[in-house]
């Protein structure tokens, strides 16, 4: 089961902003998204993840296959670590909370409530739910904002062995994870046309 994306054209606000966008992430391969900030990268994960509809192309891989992870940490301020990823568990039907608390280096916090936590433990919490996800393609846009160096590391510990599992990794980050295994992708070459002059229609899309 391999991800295929082909000829993918992507719009933010109605706007094209990424056209001809192709790629294959295979079992056990991360792809890391390279860009300035505005062209698009966000727009494109989320468009993978099937959170919104392409203009044009295809992403040839069930979206049930893939989880999310986005700006938002997603988690419950009232609820306890652990409690926030046994919620997850529950939804997708898993029983990797201990292995998520682990990789996370989250079992000294499991019983504090989320909404005490600083923002890099809560942003180790947010991404502690992929682990419980036990989806194979993991989807994640800067998941490595407000985490100190060590948990850049954790972090990237978690991506090795999630691939080394056989799963998948597609990433938008500017850090360098130290990710041996990981291609890079410059979406530079991607930048949507801008509608002719003429075309009265597609300035106002």
């Amino acid at each position: 089961m391999d991800l295929h994306v082909t000829d993918l054209a992507v719009a933010r606000g109605g706007v094209p902003v990424l056209e001809g966008v192709s790629f294959t992430v295979a079992s056990g391969e991360a792809l890391v998204l390279r860009g300035p900030n505005g062209i698009g990268k966000t727009t494109l994960l989320r468009t993978v993840a099937g959170l919104q509809p392409p203009l044009a192309g295809t992403v040839g891989l069930d979206r049930e296959a893939m989880a999310y992870a986005g700006h938002s940490d997603g988690i419950k301020a009232t609820l306890s670590v652990r409690e926030n990823l046994t919620f997850w568990a529950d939804v997708f039907a898993t029983d990797r909370v201990d292995a998520a608390l682990a990789a996370f280096e989250l079992r000294p916090l499991a019983d504090r409530l989320a909404g005490n936590l600083s923002a890099g433990q809560k942003r180790r919490l947010g991404l502690a739910r992929m682990v419980v996800t036990g989806r194979p393609v993991w989807v994640m846009d800067e998941p490595t904002v407000s985490l100190d160096v060590n948990a850049v590391a954790m972090f990237a510990a978690a991506v090795r062995a999630h691939l080394a599992e056989g799963g998948m990794a597609l990433l938008a980050t500017h850090i360098e994870l130290g990710l041996a295994e990981a291609r890079l992708l410059e979406l530079g070459g991607f930048r949507a046309k801008a509608p002719a002059a003429d075309d009265f229609d597609g300035a106002f899309l």
